[in-house]
């Protein structure tokens, strides 16, 4: 058979792009490479749905023409290849975005408060409202995916907002909990108080998100109790007081501290020295390797007696050595009590030396500050070893009532208040004025920043529902070998 190609004069990508978009629009090409395979074997393919309130860009292009490779490498293999297209309409930026052209904060749905356009404000208005949103570029995203070539049926989509999506999901989480796979749980998380929700590890990621900042960090000392644990400590500082020293770049967890966690194998000194604020005799554990960190060299044995506020250097002396496992459940005072923080409140049994296997003696004294509510390794050891857990701060980013002086105050500025006053400088200041504090200063450091907001986040017990993978994880294993 003799087969007649058109000849072209010049290269012109456009209009050959659409000569061939014409004909397979003309011939159904997409929907039979479909409906002439119903008797083989089907590969499945679902996109991972775009959200169509945002316009697209090139690197939905480029995306799009790697899933259709794929699914035109399969359609040559010879399985039937049935594309379902979708559109996520699920999603806070939806909502914020809503909120900005509306005029209104979450607070006001359901109200009776109107929008700057004078209507009122009802839930079902709000979720019109979204919904029109989310739903904006629908017809550009259409336009594109047609121009690109890329085969995907956009007539018979999945919607997230649609019920039958939704029901969906409910269904397969009324297994999950059937099966008692479904379980409710702490979870500490990346949180947002600007924005007023959690972030997932991939938005914690996002582009700039982490910013060069200046905190101020303490070096704070937490007093030691004399029992038969730590006895051989107050043995070697001849019965005086002895402080734990831990390192921390947030301050404002300090109220909700629980636990010292120490290193199992790490070498730790007693030293005898002075405090550089109140210049108060003091006997200080640390890690040995960061002696040099907080003491000068030429201060070692120095003239204790002859010591005055003047004194450049301060002596220093160390009065024993040991391993961290030898001040486990070495009990100390609480740092900062007030009328919140009370010990029976934290549930647990708090103010305990603990092992973990993450300290380091990289920075910092090797003795980490620990408060299971605001850190992920320190809510595990919290649990392991049973010490509680105390929640300051509210999800607004700032202290709950009860924490004294530092009540209703935000821990960073989330307001963009120009006369806001770091309550943090304020913690040290007090701690450095109560003998609490060994060294206070500026520190600069890479920190997680919300890409929404542009404000700082924190880490922050969330209730969150769990699925137990791991009661099925051989079995899942299993199955998935039998899949290709």
């Amino acid at each position: 058979m003799n087969v007649v190609y058109k000849e072209y004069q010049q290269l012109n990508l456009s209009l050959i792009g659409e000569e061939i978009l014409n004909k397979w629009q003309e011939e159904n090409t997409f929907e039979k490479s479909i409906t002439l395979k119903n008797e083989s074997p089907s590969f499945v393919f679902y996109e991972g749905p775009p959200s169509a309130n945002g316009l697209p860009g090139i690197h939905h292009v480029i995306s799009r023409t790697l899933k259709d490779l794929v699914c035109r490498y399969k359609t040559m293999q010879g399985f039937q290849v049935k594309r379902k297209g979708g559109w996520d309409t699920h999603g806070l930026p939806v909502e914020l975005g809503v909120e900005k052209e509306l005029g209104i904060t979450k607070e006001d749905i359901g109200t009776g408060k109107k929008d700057k356009n004078g209507n009122e404000v009802t839930i079902e208005y709000y979720n019109q409202k979204c919904r029109e949103a989310v739903m904006r570029y629908k017809d550009k995203w259409d336009d594109i995916t047609h121009k690109m070539g890329y085969w995907v049926d956009l007539k018979n989509p999945y919607i997230t907002f649609e019920n039958n999506y939704i029901e969906t999901l409910w269904w397969c989480l009324s297994e999950l909990y059937k099966k008692g796979y479904l379980y409710e749980s702490v979870s500490i998380q990346p949180y947002s108080p600007a924005a007023g929700t959690g972030l997932s590890s991939h938005e914690l990621n996002q582009p700039g998100t982490y910013k060069d900042v200046k905190d101020t960090s303490v070096v704070a000392m937490f007093k030691a109790v004399e029992n038969s644990k730590s006895q051989f400590l107050f043995d070697a500082a001849n019965n005086n007081e002895v402080f734990f020293m831990a390192w921390t770049t947030t301050p404002w967890t300090l109220p909700s501290n629980l636990g010292l966690t120490v290193g199992s194998n790490i070498d730790y000194v007693l030293v005898k020295t002075f405090n550089p604020y109140t210049h108060l005799p003091i006997n200080v554990v640390l890690a040995k390797a960061l002696i040099y960190k907080y003491f000068k060299a030429d201060g070692e044995n120095g003239d204790f007696d002859n010591y005055n506020a003047e004194t450049k250097i301060i002596p220093w002396k160390i009065l024993v050595e040991f391993k961290g496992k030898q001040i486990e459940e070495c009990r100390y005072e609480q740092l900062l009590p007030f009328e919140a923080n009370t010990p029976d409140r934290a549930g647990g049994d708090p103010f305990r030396v603990l092992l973990g296997d993450f300290v380091t003696t990289e920075d910092g004294t090797g003795i980490v500050h620990t408060a299971p509510a605001f850190g992920a390794d320190d809510f595990k050891i919290g649990e392991k070893y049973g010490i509680g857990r105390l929640i300051m701060v509210d999800k607004e980013g700032k202290f709950v009532k009860g924490v004294g002086e530092f009540s209703g105050r935000y821990v960073k500025n989330y307001k963009d208040d120009p006369n806001y006053i770091d309550v943090n400088v304020d913690i040290s200041v007090k701690l450095k004025k109560e003998n609490r504090a060994f060294k206070v200063e500026k520190y600069e450091h890479n920190y997680p920043h919300c890409w929404r907001t542009d404000k700082p986040i924190i880490y922050y017990p969330l209730d969150a529902w769990f699925i137990k993978t791991t009661a099925v994880k051989d079995r899942m294993i299993e199955l998935n070998k039998t899949i290709n």
